[in-house]
């Protein structure tokens, strides 16, 4: 007598559909949008400088270098002569000759677009026949710009910051132009990060784009929102006053005189061609 196990499974039927291969295909899809879009995310936030600077030997201390650029723009922008425009030009193009090939491609691509812009908005005042006030005023847009981003590719960020605390302004401003720098990069990256995982887990094809994009802005603004409370949390945890304090002074240069000298200079030039107008 056959003895049975009756510990052995029922035999069951395996359903059809569950035994068919998987013959999904998804349609093809472009994702020149979301490329497109981490491009554009990645070309500005390579525009922001989160590294120090780096200073030349030649280079005054943060404070004169900060009172030079600021008196070169104001000096320009106040010109009528336009050839203390082309002087104030030549120099900037020495001083920008001399930085480092990466520094220097960023003054080139920062100074050229904003004269580019200034040369769009001065168009009709060309067809109205003043070509000498569009091209007086792109000049100064190129002139002012390059000394701007000079300034900032070569001096160190904790030196423009004290600098700037030195010359009297407000601790709440410094800290927060700083804080909204470093804010701006921290999204730019969550947003690129957010667009990165869009594209890889985009299957068949997505006929509302505009609302994936949407979707990208919702999670950058609930991390805004995140960072905001954090750092307000941080503000309270330390006791936050509105005093920005910069420890340590700052160390003099030898080079300060002479670049005062220069900038007494300037002004002497400035004053000659301008009474000269």
């Amino acid at each position: 007598m056959a003895l049975v196990d009756t510990m052995a499974p029922a035999p069951t039927d395996i359903p059809d559909w569950l035994a068919s291969p998987e013959r999904y295909q998804p349609v093809s899809d472009r994702d020149g949008f979301i490329s497109r879009s981490i491009l554009a995310i990645s070309s500005v936030l390579a525009r922001f400088r989160l590294d120090d600077g780096q200073a030349s030997p030649l280079s005054p201390s943060a404070t004169v270098k900060v009172v030079l650029c600021l008196s070169c723009i104001l000096l320009t922008s106040l010109s009528r002569n336009y050839l203390f425009v082309m002087i104030m030009l030549a120099g900037t193009l020495v001083r920008a000759c001399l930085l480092p090939r990466g520094a220097l491609g960023r003054v080139v691509a920062g100074a050229g677009a904003s004269a580019g812009l200034a040369l769009v908005i001065m168009l009709p005042a060309v067809a109205l026949g003043q070509a000498h006030s569009a091209l007086l005023l792109t000049t100064k847009a190129l002139v002012s710009t390059g000394v701007t981003l000079i300034t900032t590719l070569t001096t160190p960020a904790a030196d423009l910051t004290r600098a700037l605390r030195v010359m009297g302004v407000p601790g709440v401003a410094i800290l927060t132009m700083d804080l909204t720098l470093r804010s701006i990069v921290r999204l730019g990256e969550t947003a690129s990060e957010a667009l990165a995982a869009l594209r890889l887990r985009s299957v068949g094809r997505n006929a509302d784009k505009a609302a994936s994009l949407g979707g990208v802005g919702g999670v950058v603004l609930v991390k805004a929102g995140r960072s905001a409370q954090e750092t307000y949390d941080a503000m309270r945890c330390r006791a936050f006053d509105g005093e920005y304090h910069v420890g340590g002074r700052e160390a003099r240069r030898g080079a300060d005189v002479a670049w005062m000298l220069a900038l007494a200079a300037i002004v002497a030039l400035f004053l000659h061609l301008q009474g000269t107008v």
